[in-house]
Order: C-alpha cells, then sequence, then structure tokens
C-alpha cells in the first residue's frame, strides 16, 4: 500500500462519482449534443445482464453495431431505472439511473426494435419528464449573434 496509493471505500466512490458523475459536475460522464445518435430500446430488458449482454441486444435485437459510438437506452420491466451503453472508441461505458420513488413516466412506442430521440428529449426522460409534453425551445439553425441586443 506504498507510494499513496490509498483503497478505501470512499475513495473507489470518489472515483466513480468522477466516472459517471452529470455533465453539470466537476466530471463528465456523457457529452450529449444535438448530434448524439441516441437509439432506445422499446421492450424492458433484464437488468441483471452486464455490458456484453446489452451489445448483443444492440446486434441481435436492435440490428445496430454497438461500437459504433450511439448510445443505448434500455428500462427494466418495472420501469424504474434506465441504463445507457455507449463505446467511447476505448471501451463500454455502462450508466444507471435508478429512481428512490415511483417510475418512469415516459417511454417511446414504436414497431421497430428502437427509437431514435434527440439528445434533449433524453434529457428530458432522465429527469422524469415527458418528452412530448415538455416546453421546449424549438430546434432551428444556429443564433446569429447581430441579431442580439444587449
Amino acid at each position: 500500500m506504498g507510494h499513496g496509493c490509498v483503497s478505501t471505500t470512499a475513495s473507489l466512490n470518489r472515483r466513480w462519482w468522477s466516472w459517471c458523475a452529470p455533465s453539470w459536475s466537476r466530471g463528465l460522464m456523457l457529452q450529449l449534443s444535438p448530434q448524439s445518435r441516441i437509439f432506445v430500446a422499446i421492450e424492458p430488458v433484464d437488468f441483471r445482464r452486464g455490458i456484453d449482454a446489452l451489445a448483443a441486444v444492440c446486434r441481435r435485437t436492435l440490428r445496430d453495431n454497438p461500437l459504433g459510438g450511439a448510445l443505448y437506452v434500455f428500462r427494466n420491466r418495472r420501469a424504474t431505472a434506465l441504463r445507457i451503453l455507449v463505446y467511447d472508441g476505448q471501451s463500454y461505458r455502462l450508466c444507471t439511473k435508478r429512481l428512490s420513488r415511483g417510475r418512469f413516466q415516459w417511454w417511446p412506442r414504436a414497431e421497430a426494435a428502437s427509437a431514435p430521440v434527440a439528445a434533449r428529449e433524453l434529457q428530458i426522460l432522465l429527469w422524469n419528464g415527458h418528452p412530448e409534453q415538455a416546453a421546449t425551445w424549438p430546434m432551428t439553425g444556429a443564433v446569429s449573434l447581430s441579431r442580439v441586443r444587449v
């Protein structure tokens, strides 16, 4: 245990937090942009599955390559938790959000195995909102700063 290495539960929790922290905190979990490719699996999955099994769901059920850099969002059967699987070019990341009370209120419906969602819709979903009912600014082109008055 020399060289300043400390292996405590607190240090492990800090390392986990800096890796899986929300974007507004010190560490960045995922950077979402309007160009992010995000797919929501329509059917719930067994959350006892790990990274490899969820990557197999992406390949077999969703018919997509999980190594392509897209985010894949899954929910459990009770709709109390979400998992996001993403490959960052070096390794997989699997992040979980579990509600302490209640269930997620909205989930997309589609004939296909997955549905694409926009980054802002995922952000609303993660806060247990309803993306179709949320009052958000419409997505348009870039804002011209010449028209902004201070």
